[in-house]
């Protein structure tokens, strides 16, 4: 093969996936690691790809790129209704309990499952302690739960940010730390086997953050795209989650990462 016909087949694969790795180009191309970085550095001077450590991103993915949660919500929606079917079988059904739902267009997702199957319940008052107390800070997740038949909705103040329509600031983190949730569903940005998880506006860490300390199990919510990325501001460490929902088996290090952090894998 070529280096011109290898090179636009690795442009392709980091279109597709958003980030590629050396290792793992040089295994599909039977090529040694130092031609992978030397492709990728003609990619890179083209301004094809962006090379990051140990591979290479698509060259518009900054650690301070974010889209709106309505761009976000129609990307990949097959794979995030699959990751929001495996989060909702987490939640108890007709039990009494409580679940924090973060902001994002996969947690978006489990919420609108979670009021299809609570709306499917016969239309009866539930009794004081047995509705599911569901805890967001997310508009859209708000009004998708709102008036479904038994949930206590309850929502954490703070402004609200545009991009994501989440409330964030000081006093949503102290809110959040105030509380105890039972689960906590996260969704993040980039989860990387040494960066952890992270997001690219320090606000909305700062809120993830708490939601992480505060609840008693973490389960975060991410498509295969986020895997092996960082963006700007970290708000968890691997050891910090419980399970992580996906719909891809991690690449090699962030699952050998994964597994030494104690972290549940569930494949969507």
């Amino acid at each position: 093969m070529f280096a011109e016909e290898r090179q636009q087949q690795i442009a392709e694969l980091v279109a597709g996936s958003g980030r590629v790795s050396v290792t793992l180009l040089a295994e599909r191309f039977r090529i040694t690691t130092e031609t992978v970085r030397r492709d990728l550095a003609a990619l890179e001077t083209v301004g094809t790809v962006r090379r990051v450590h140990g591979g290479a991103v698509a060259a518009d993915r900054f650690s301070t790129t974010e889209e709106s949660i309505n761009e976000r919500a129609v990307q990949r929606p097959d794979q995030k209704m699959r990751i929001a079917q495996a989060a909702l079988a987490l939640i108890p059904d007709a039990s009494p309990g409580s679940v924090l739902i973060d902001a994002g267009s996969t947690t978006e997702a489990l919420a609108e499952l979670l009021s299809r199957r609570a709306g499917v319940e016969p239309s009866v008052p539930a009794e004081p302690g047995t509705e599911l107390v569901v805890i967001t800070h997310a508009i859209p997740i708000a009004g998708k739960l709102s008036t479904t038949p038994g949930i206590a909705l309850q929502i954490l103040g703070g402004r609200v940010r545009g991009l994501t329509q989440a409330a964030v600031g000081q006093a949503t983190v102290e809110a959040a730390r105030r509380i105890r949730p039972d689960i906590a569903f996260i969704g993040t940005n980039g989860i990387h086997a040494s960066f952890g998880l992270s997001t690219p506006d320090p606000e909305e860490a700062a809120v993830k953050a708490a939601f992480v300390h505060s609840a008693r199990r973490i389960v975060v919510l991410a498509d295969s795209s986020k895997l092996d990325a960082e963006t700007l501001v970290q708000f968890a460490s691997l050891k910090d989650l419980d399970t992580l929902i996906t719909d891809k088996e991690p690449g090699p290090e962030l699952a050998a990462a994964l597994t030494e952090a104690g972290v549940d894998v569930v494949i969507a």
